[in-house]
């Protein structure tokens, strides 16, 4: 069926597109894959002079240092670009996948077997990067990809998806099966979110605000993909090398990302050992403290924190620093502040350690790690879709597996019930 109305015919272009997806090869997709990691490293130069024109933009707007840096893409970016499309090609395809199955004792053999979404539609801001991760993504599990990628970086992923559409056309597939929605604006992005029976799932990456947004307004089902109020526990028995290792790494690393630190909480008996030096280092780094009374007192130059400091996440080189008096206060601050992404504990308490993994509740719980391995690709998945901080259907990092359903094969040999 085509529509008139342009912005429906692109979504039924993508549904058109996903069912023929649905039954082509895993070696017919892993060539589109490569087919697009090759188009990447091949329009490097045309990919950076659409996003130096998005640069621009945001400068000129003042999106901020974290937003740019999410932005930007230059040459290593593109090229890692392609190096995690070449990782999907090397993942097990999921489709077909026998989850479990038995024979009945009528002789019915019943299995549950993975299949595509159909359509995967996805709403972000700022991240060229997520327009070939999911895109990629997508292809591999056998499902469509509609994107929605905001102003912010109109001018990159409009080049993104047509090299993309390019090189899965050239392979052989149908290149509509990945499209964007960008130009028909913010109206567009409230369409996507209402398109039930053109859109199977809706993937939101990006701000709480735009998160929120769209798990109020959607009626298409919903992966919420949450901020990060990420929070390190230095406790008491945390060996000094260890914990500025982690800490630093976690909050300095790439602070404008989602597995960010942004509060760090210390045990008291450990604050007078190594607070000095945790403020020391991060403060080197260019990190901006914040802190309760204990924490000022240890540490000169640490400025005030009030209750919007342990509720907020940065994007940027800014931190939380308060001091506990037991593993239970992290804990009850930990619940009460935490968006449930990630969490971490520097310790060499074996029984605090495993409190810490039983008790806190979040997508990802971390002991002696930093959390900046909360990530598909240092998880083993190739690119993700995005961490998913809800409990259905799936949680944390997503990769391949997230992006299909399932569905009972039933075969018989005549039985009636």
């Amino acid at each position: 069926m085509s529509h008139a109305d342009p912005f429906l015919a692109r979504l039924e272009r993508a549904r058109s597109a996903s069912k023929r997806l649905a039954t082509v090869t895993t070696t017919q997709k892993n060539a589109a894959l490569e087919s697009i990691a090759s188009e990447l490293e091949d329009s490097v130069d045309e990919i950076v002079a659409a996003n130096a024109i998005d640069l621009e933009r945001g400068r000129a707007n003042a999106i901020g240092e974290g937003l740019l840096d999410r932005l930007r893409l230059d040459t290593d970016r593109i090229r890692g670009l392609a190096a995690a499309v070449r990782d999907v090609i090397a993942l097990p395809d999921p489709v077909g996948e026998v989850v479990r199955g038995s024979t009945l004792a009528n002789g019915i053999q019943i299995s549950q077997v993975r299949v595509p979404f159909g359509v995967v539609g996805a709403i972000y801001e700022a991240r060229p990067n997520v327009t070939v991760d999911i895109a990629a993504l997508s292809l591999k599990s056998g499902n469509g990809a509609v994107l929605r990628g905001g102003s912010a970086a109109e001018h990159s992923n409009r080049v993104l998806v047509e090299l993309i559409q390019r090189a899965v056309s050239r392979a052989g597939l149908d290149g509509d099966a990945v499209q964007t929605i960008d130009e028909f604006g913010r109206e567009g992005a409230s369409r996507l979110m209402r398109a039930r029976g053109f859109i199977d799932v809706l993937i939101p990456r990006g701000s709480a605000g735009l998160i929120s947004t769209v798990v109020q307004e959607s009626t298409v089902p919903v992966i919420e993909t949450g901020s990060g109020v990420v929070h390190v526990y230095v406790d008491a028995s945390a060996e000094e090398g260890m914990a500025v290792s982690v800490v630093k790494n976690a909050k300095t690393h790439r602070p404008s990302v989602c597995n960010a630190a942004e509060t760090l909480l210390v045990h008291r008996d450990a604050a007078e050992r190594l607070l000095p030096r945790l403020a020391r280092e991060l403060m080197g780094a260019g990190v901006e403290l914040s802190g309760d009374e204990a924490s000022r007192s240890a540490v000169p130059g640490v400025g005030v924190a009030d209750e919007e400091t342990w509720a907020t996440e940065h994007h940027a080189l800014a931190m939380g620093v308060r001091v506990v008096g037991s593993l239970d206060e992290a804990l009850a601050h930990i619940e009460r502040y935490s968006t449930r992404h990630t969490e971490a504990i520097v310790t060499q308490d074996y029984a605090s350690a495993e409190r810490f993994l039983a008790e806190v509740d979040s997508a990802v719980v971390m002991v002696n790690a930093s959390t900046r391995f909360t990530d598909g690709g240092e998880f083993g998945f190739g690119a993700e879709v995005g961490i998913s901080t809800q409990k259905l259907h799936a949680r944390g990092p997503m990769g391949l597996p997230e992006l299909t359903s399932t569905k009972w094969l039933v075969r018989g040999t005549g039985q009636i019930r």
